[in-house]
C-alpha cells in the first residue's frame, strides 16, 4: 500500500508524539510511525521507575497540546525547592520556588503517564495517523520528498521526514548524519522507594567523587532516585536484595528522610554525551534524544527534546505546507536551537568532569562554588529562569 503524508515522524516515544500533537489543527497530514504502542493502563499500586523532571517551559507545551490536561494529578510531584551538596558537607546550593515567585520549580512524573498521554493527544488529532505497531526497513530520498518503507511492505511518501527515534536514530544513520559520541562510562541507576519522613517536594542531590545522587519527590511519601555511577558500583547496586538497596540509597543521603523501602527494583542505563553534526538535512529533521543527548545530572534531557518540538513546530505552522521540507525552513529551526542544545551539553559535561573528580584542588573549587553561588541571590535567580522557562 502507498499513503501520502506531508510529515512522516519516526519514533513515537514523548518526542514523537508531542511533535505530532503540536501540529493538530493544521493542513499537515501527518504520519507517526512506533514500533511498540504504549501501554494506556496499568495496576494503580505500580510506579514507573523512569520518571522526568518537567519544566516550566515543558509543561506549557503539554498544555498547550492537551497532554498535561490528560495527567493523574494525583501521580505527580511538585518540586518545591532543590538541595545541592557537594562532597564537603560545609557548603551546599539551595533553590526555593517561593524565592523565584512561582509555585513550584518543575513537577516530577512518570515516564508511561506522560506517555500515554502524548498518545492520546496525537491520536485524537484528525489529521494525524497512528502507525503502529510498525518498523521502518529502508528510507530514500526523491525530488518530491522522501519515502520510507516498512516492515509491512507499505510505501509511505512525504515532503519531511523527522526523526524522533532516539539516541542511536535509525533514521539519523540513514539520512547519512553523522555523530560524535563519549561514553560518560557511567550507569544512570534508578528506583522508587516509599520514606518514613515526608519530602516536602524538596529535591536533593548530592555530588560525590564517584557519582551523583538525585532523590526526586514523587506523589505521596515517596522518591525517585537516579544514582550516575561507575559500571562496578552500578553492578553492586543492582546485586543488593530490596531491602539493602534501600538501606544504601538513604544511607548516601544522610538519612535525611528516614527509613527508605523498595517499591521498583534497580534498573540501569549507560549514560553517553551525543553530539550531532547536522540537525537536518534537506527533507529531515531531527529532535529529542536522535538529535543530542546529555548527562542526566540536570535533569533536562526530555525538557530540550520538548524545546526542539515548540520550534520546529512554530515554524513549521508559519509555512507553506509545501515548503516543510524545504532546506532553508529546517535551516531556521537548526540555528534556532544549537545555542540551547550547546549550552545545555557544555554544563552538564562541565559539572560531570568537575565533580567527578578526586583532585584535591577540583574538589576545594567546587565545593567553594556551591557556597559562593548560595550567598549570591542574583545569580540564582538568573539559574532558577533558565532551569524553568527553557
Amino acid at each position: 500500500m502507498k499513503r501520502e503524508f506531508d510529515i512522516l515522524i519516526v519514533g513515537g516515544g514523548l518526542v514523537g508524539a508531542a511533535l505530532a500533537a503540536s501540529l493538530r489543527d493544521t493542513t499537515f497530514e501527518i504520519g507517526l510511525i512506533e514500533g511498540k504502542p504504549p501501554a494506556q493502563s496499568w495496576p494503580e499500586e505500580e510506579w514507573d521507575s523512569r520518571v522526568y523532571a518537567i519544566s516550566r517551559a515543558s509543561r506549557r507545551l503539554l498544555q498547550d497540546i492537551g497532554a498535561w490536561q490528560r495527567l493523574d494529578t494525583a501521580r505527580l510531584g511538585p518540586v518545591a525547592a532543590m538541595q545541592i551538596y557537594g562532597d564537603d558537607s560545609r557548603n551546599a546550593l539551595a533553590f526555593d520556588a517561593l524565592e523565584a515567585g512561582v509555585d513550584d520549580l518543575a513537577v516530577i512524573l512518570e515516564s508511561r503517564q506522560l506517555q500515554a498521554a502524548l498518545w492520546q493527544s496525537a491520536g485524537d488529532a484528525p489529521n494525524v495517523s497512528l502507525i503502529a505497531p510498525a518498523r521502518p526497513v529502508s528510507f530514500s530520498q526523491h525530488a518530491e520528498g522522501a519515502t520510507v518503507v516498512l516492515d509491512n511492505g507499505d510505501e509511505l511518501h512525504a515532503r519531511l521526514v523527522v526523526g524522533a527515534d532516539g539516541a542511536q536514530s535509525w533514521l539519523r544513520q540513514q539520512a547519512g548524519i553523522t555523530t560524535r559520541s563519549e561514553p560518560y562510562q557511567q550507569w544512570g541507576v534508578v528506583a522508587n522507594f516509599t520514606i518514613e519522613r515526608p519530602h516536602l517536594g524538596v529535591a536533593r542531590q548530592w555530588f560525590f567523587d564517584d557519582g551523583v545522587l538525585a532523590w526526586l519527590p514523587l506523589a505521596g511519601q515517596r522518591v525517585s532516585i537516579v544514582w550516575s555511577c561507575g559500571e562496578a558500583q552500578k553492578d553492586e547496586l543492582l546485586a543488593l536484595s530490596p531491602e539493602q538497596l534501600a538501606v544504601r540509597v538513604a544511607d548516601a543521603g544522610g538519612n535525611l528522610l528516614g527509613r527508605f523501602s523498595t517499591i521498583t527494583p534497580a534498573a540501569a542505563f549507560p549514560l553517553r554525551l551525543t553530539h550531532v553534526d547536522e540537525l537536518i538535512k534537506a527533507g529531515v529533521a531531527l529532535v529529542g534524544d536522535a538529535a543530542h543527548t546529555v548527562h542526566p545530572l540536570a535533569g533536562q534531557g526530555v525538557n530540550l527534546g520538548f524545546g526542539d518540538v515548540a520550534e520546529l513546530a512554530r515554524l513549521l505552522k508559519a509555512e507553506h505546507p509545501g515548503r516543510c521540507g524545504d532546506y532553508l525552513v529546517l535551516r531556521r529551526y537548526e540555528r534556532a536551537r544549537r545555542e540551547s542544545i550547546y549550552l545545555m551539553q557544555g554544563v552538564c559535561h562541565g559539572l560531570q568532569k568537575l565533580f567527578n573528580n578526586s583532585n584535591p584542588w577540583l574538589k576545594s573549587l567546587r565545593n567553594f562554588g556551591l557556597g559562593l553561588t548560595d550567598g549570591l541571590p542574583w545569580l540564582k535567580q538568573q539559574l532558577i529562569r533558565h532551569a524553568m522557562d527553557h
